[in-house]
């Protein structure tokens, strides 16, 4: 058997059982990217099947709760399975490497892994459909979550599950930025794309054990009856919702942050450029991930908050827009 560390893209040999057990950063990039494409095209059908519904005012072809159900599996779906993994999970495994000249990534074996949590924890989510779809919204809030005879427990084991292949793929990035990067790529020379994955795993990482805990103690309300959430038990419901964004917010930011990476690199390659202000697009990157955990409550400003606390969250999020602005404008100088 030929050594893994010798084997590239030229002697690696063909099969399906070749592509299941490599290590290679490309083939496990390109893994990632039909399945989230094969995600993205399901999580598009369901989306086309309610705009279908939705031609008429009477009913087509979805009582309300099936509506309600093709509605949560499509958010589920798009979030957790498609736009979470997208860039850091294909097109991050694929180029991070290449672009600080690594041979890999620091722990290939654990990138393998990641990808089969990843397959792991889609299977259980889609076979959530099968056993009584999940109808609360994909945000699956309290109190209703806690009530419907829906199968949330399998739905939330499998974002438990997804939450995982996440976290791995942050810490891969980090220790392969950190411990990789070829001799003379100092932490200011290299491309923008790699800061921006830098920064999003650091949110991948500290964010997603957040809303690992969160489902869990819903998955143990169900099944126990434990009084975290639910009013009846002494729980609040609210800090469901307060656990949940302070995980979800900073998901917007693991969706946006690579795509501006991306970016950063397609507009200076198009405008044989170099780039405009590159230390300040890094500074914004980081600061961006930053300020990402102290957003959240912008998302419950019907929830009850005071006044004050609406004031608070509003300002803030004023504030993460002045990273994100100095970027586009970066872009377009």
């Amino acid at each position: 058997a030929m050594d893994n560390t010798n084997l590239n893209y030229l002697n690696e040999t063909k099969g399906l059982k070749s592509w299941l057990f490599t290590v290679d950063h490309k083939r496990i990039g390109i893994m990632y990217l039909v399945s989230i494409i094969a995600a993205f095209i399901f999580g598009g059908l369901l989306a086309v099947i309610l705009r279908m519904e939705l031609f008429t005012p009477d009913t087509l072809f979805l009582t309300n709760k099936q509506y309600n159900q093709v509605f949560t599996l499509h958010g589920a779906v798009m979030i957790f399975l498609f736009i979470i993994p997208s860039i850091p999970a294909s097109l991050g495994n694929f180029f991070l490497p290449l672009q600080i000249g690594a041979k890999d990534v620091a722990f290939p074996k654990l990138n393998l892994l990641s990808l089969y949590i990843y397959a792991f924890g889609s299977i259980f989510t889609v076979a959530s459909i099968f056993s009584g779809a999940i109808d609360t919204g994909w945000t699956f809030y309290t109190p209703y979550s806690i009530e419907t005879d829906t199968s949330v427990i399998l739905m939330t084991l499998g974002v438990f599950i997804l939450g995982f292949s996440s976290i791995l793929t942050g810490v891969n990035f980090i220790a392969t930025i950190h411990t990789l990067r070829a001799p003379g790529m100092t932490w200011f020379k290299m491309p923008l794309f790699v800061w921006s994955l830098y920064a999003t795993s650091f949110i991948q990482v500290l964010a997603t054990p957040v809303l690992a805990i969160t489902v869990l103690l819903l998955i143990l309300e169900k099944v126990l009856g434990v009084g975290i959430f639910n009013p009846a038990l002494g729980g609040d419901p609210v800090l469901f919702q307060h656990f949940f964004w302070f995980y979800s917010h900073p998901a917007v930011y693991i969706m946006i942050v690579p795509a501006m990476g991306v970016m950063s690199e397609v507009v200076v390659a198009f405008a044989r450029r170099r780039i405009f202000g590159y230390t300040l697009i890094v500074y914004s990157s980081i600061a961006i991930a930053l300020i990402a955990f102290l957003v959240w409550g912008h998302h419950m400003f019907t929830s009850g908050q005071s006044d004050f606390a609406v004031m608070f969250f509003s300002l803030l999020t004023f504030l993460v827009g002045v990273p994100s602005g100095i970027k586009v404008f970066n872009w377009l100088a």
